[in-house]
């Protein structure tokens, strides 16, 4: 089931911060999976109305999504472009899965037949792109803010595993136009990242308006952060890993359904078992991974 939008009053936000909810229609004590959307050409794609690929698989094998409308999206452009932070938002983005985790008991009630069904204490985050960037930060990235200088943390104790897909890298290699429009990528340092993640890159996620390091920048967060951490491959793959931001989006550059399913079901298998250790999901998936003639990707952990 799938409840949109629960509107949640964030004092000093621009805007109420606007979240859907996807949940399985039966089970208790659900694990919660907050998912940042990254950004693309699409106006709506990149707000709670996206992503349905992923948030659809991952309801159904259990967990509770919720995907909030960061300040970013085209679809509040009219409404925040002179608010502070414009236009990225950077900070506000994290900040805003830090605001759904003290509302948790509000979503819970305002969703139907969600109330008690939820375990607090088994959170993850999860993000795409720039979301990826915005997972990072939860998990305990750090960043210089490049207004104010000074070190920013904003690592959410409560998220105990995340999954970065198609995530940014380092920021001494950006020399693309992108580079000069958000310096706090410049600024990343995972060194600082201990909770543990999944990082998930594209062979052929190349990302040339930012660096022409190649697709190897997206496994930056697995090469540069401590572990335990956790490399996914995905041979062919391209920034939209498949086709994971939408249905038929037209930012997909290398649609392929097969590859969105595998990655839904692996992502799932690796969030159950970093959120309840001792379940073999994420062994048998890596085990399935390996198996068949023809892969989808690799794996490498640390």
């Amino acid at each position: 089931m799938s409840f949109s939008p629960v509107v949640l009053p964030v004092p000093g936000r621009p805007v109420d911060l606007q979240v859907r909810v996807s949940a399985p229609a039966t089970g208790t004590d659900l694990a919660v999976i907050l998912l940042s959307h990254g950004q693309g050409p699409s106006n709506n794609l990149s707000s709670l109305n996206g992503y349905a690929p992923l948030v659809n698989s991952w309801a159904a094998q259990g967990f509770v999504v919720i995907q909030p409308t960061h300040l970013t999206s085209r679809t509040l452009t009219h409404l925040v472009a002179d608010a502070p932070g414009a236009p990225f938002f950077w900070r506000s983005r994290s900040e805003d899965m830090s605001h759904i985790l003290d509302r948790l008991d509000m979503i819970e009630k305002a969703v139907p037949l969600l109330s008690g069904r939820i375990d607090h204490a088994k959170v993850a985050v999860a993000g795409h792109s720039f979301g990826g960037f915005t997972a990072g930060l939860l998990l305990g990235a750090q960043v210089t803010d490049p207004d104010e200088g000074g070190e920013v943390s904003l690592l959410e104790p409560r998220i105990k595993a995340g999954v970065l897909l198609a995530a940014p890298g380092r920021g001494d290699v950006l020399n693309g136009p992108m580079g000069d429009a958000l310096p706090v990528f410049r600024t990343i340092d995972f060194s600082t990242m201990t909770t543990p993640a999944l990082v998930v890159a594209g062979e052929k996620d190349d990302s040339r308006h930012f660096t022409d390091m190649g697709p190897d920048w997206h496994a930056d967060p697995y090469t540069l952060a401590p572990g335990p951490k956790t490399l996914l491959t995905l041979f062919g793959a391209e920034h939209g890993l498949g086709g994971i931001a939408g249905y038929d989006a037209a930012e997909t550059t290398d649609e392929n359904p097969e590859r969105v399913a595998a990655l839904a079901r692996l992502t799932a298998a690796y969030l159950r078992t970093g959120l309840h250790p001792g379940d073999p999901a994420w062994q048998a998936a890596r085990e399935a991974l390996t198996a068949g003639p023809d892969p989808i990707g690799r794996v490498e952990s640390k």
